[in-house]
């Protein structure tokens, strides 16, 4: 199984960077943009979570230990999940279109964008990248999974409360009301 999984999921998270970086190409010029030391300590996280998930093990060996039993049930369901979850955010990214950009941005003539997967949530490409965590976790099914995904939750929570702000300064009401309809990562829910 571990073949499998580390050219499975290897695959899937590659081709995923692969056209996140082809597109990153075209985007607006950038009008405001977060500080470096803000998208330092994200890239930090999110490099942690990445670490704790492929890693053959980790330092602590608590977080090496299974909560899900061994067998290709997890592991498949995981599998599912992680390209459901990139699969959403890469239909979120086309929809954004040139109003894209990794950093917290606000770029000129930035359009307030509430059609597609962004009238089920207003940070869907969040969503889809905390699905594929969820499902790379699974597959795992080790402790470190779960921190990974905590690690990830908490970076992007993070970055979508600053994103949320200038949004409201940006478009005012129109966000208000937007936020109001729609969830910011989970439909219905959160």
């Amino acid at each position: 199984m571990p073949l499998i999984y580390n050219y499975l999921f290897s695959a899937m998270w590659l081709s995923f960077l692969a056209y996140w970086w082809a597109m990153s190409r075209d985007v607006k010029v950038t009008e405001r943009r977060e500080s470096t030391p803000s998208r330092l300590a994200r890239m930090v996280l999110l490099a942690c979570a990445v670490m704790l998930l492929w890693l053959p093990s980790v330092p602590i060996s608590a977080l090496d230990v299974r909560f899900l039993p061994a067998g290709v049930v997890w592991f498949w369901c995981g599998s599912a999940v992680t390209a459901g979850g990139l699969l959403f955010a890469v239909w979120a990214r086309r929809h954004l279109g040139r109003n894209w950009s990794q950093a917290v941005t606000v770029k000129d003539g930035h359009e307030l964008i509430t059609s597609g997967p962004y009238a089920l949530v207003r940070h869907p490409i969040y969503t889809g990248l905390l699905l594929a965590f969820v499902g790379s976790a699974l597959a795992r099914g080790e402790w470190r999974g779960l921190l990974a995904v905590a690690l990830v939750f908490g970076t992007f929570w993070r970055k979508l409360r600053l994103e949320e702000k200038w949004m409201r300064e940006r478009f005012g009401e129109s966000y208000e009301a937007y936020a109001q309809r729609v969830a910011a990562l989970v439909p219905h829910v959160i």
